[in-house]
C-alpha cells in the first residue's frame, strides 16, 4: 500500500489558473478532498491582480490559456519575486516548452489528462518545499536581525567566540578584562537567542 504524502502543516494555498471552468471545479474538488486549500483565477491576468510577494503555497498553471498565457505569467511572476512552487499543467505538444520552464525555474509539469493522486502528490510536494523555505528565509532574517543588533565590541567577543577561544585569551587578545568579557559574551548569547557556543555557531551558519 503507497503511502500518501501528507498535507503540510501551516501550509499556503494552491492558485489554480485555467481558463476552462471545467478544469478549475475539477481541481478544487480534488485537492479539497485532500484538505488542500484552494483559489482558482479564470485568467492570469486576474490573479496578477491578487498577486503579491507574501502569498504562500503553490500556482498551478495552465501553460495555453486566452489573454496571457501561463507562459507569460510565469515570467512576470518570477521577475516580480514570486517564490511559491509553479506547476505547469500542460498539453502533449507542449512538453518541450515545459521542459524549457523547468531551467527557467519552474518547479514541475503535469501532462493531461494527468492522474489525480499523483498530480496530488506533487502539489503537496511544492507545498512542502515552499512552507520548508519560507521557515528557512524567516530563520535566516531573524538572525541577521539579531547579529545587527550586536554593538561592535559584542561582534568583536562573538567572533572570537566561535573561534573556540577561551575567555582569557580574548581579554587578553582585546585587552579587556576578564569580567568585561564574560559580560560581553552573556550579552552576546541573550541578543543571539543562543544558550551556548554551539547554539551561536548553528545560528550564524544560516547566514552563510
Amino acid at each position: 500500500m503507497t503511502t500518501q504524502p501528507e498535507h503540510p502543516a501551516g501550509a499556503g494555498c494552491v492558485y489554480i489558473i485555467d481558463d476552462d471552468e471545467a478544469i478549475r471545479d475539477s481541481l478544487g474538488w480534488l485537492l479539497q478532498s485532500r484538505d488542500v486549500e484552494t483559489r482558482a483565477f479564470a485568467s492570469a491576468e486576474a490573479f496578477l491582480a491578487v498577486w503579491s510577494a507574501d502569498l504562500a503555497g503553490c500556482v498551478l498553471l495552465d501553460i495555453r490559456m486566452d489573454g496571457m498565457s501561463g507562459l507569460a505569467l510565469f515570467d512576470r511572476l518570477r521577475d516580480a519575486g514570486n517564490r511559491m512552487p509553479v506547476i505547469f499543467l500542460t498539453g502533449h505538444g507542449d512538453v518541450p516548452i515545459a521542459v524549457a520552464s523547468l531551467k527557467k525555474g519552474a518547479h514541475d509539469f503535469v501532462e493531461k489528462p494527468f492522474n489525480d493522486n499523483e498530480l496530488v502528490d506533487r502539489i503537496i510536494e511544492a507545498l512542502t518545499l515552499d512552507a520548508t523555505t519560507r521557515s528557512q528565509n524567516s530563520a535566516r532574517q531573524d538572525a541577521a536581525a539579531r547579529l545587527a543588533s550586536l554593538s561592535p565590541r559584542e561582534r568583536q567577543v562573538m567572533d572570537k567566540i566561535i573561534e573556540g577561544k577561551l575567555n582569557k585569551i580574548i581579554a587578553d587578545e582585546l585587552a579587556i578584562s576578564m569580567r568585561t568579557v564574560e559580560m560581553h559574551r552573556a550579552h552576546v548569547f541573550e541578543k543571539m537567542g543562543v544558550k551556548n557556543s554551539v547554539e551561536l555557531a548553528r545560528m550564524l551558519a544560516l547566514l552563510d
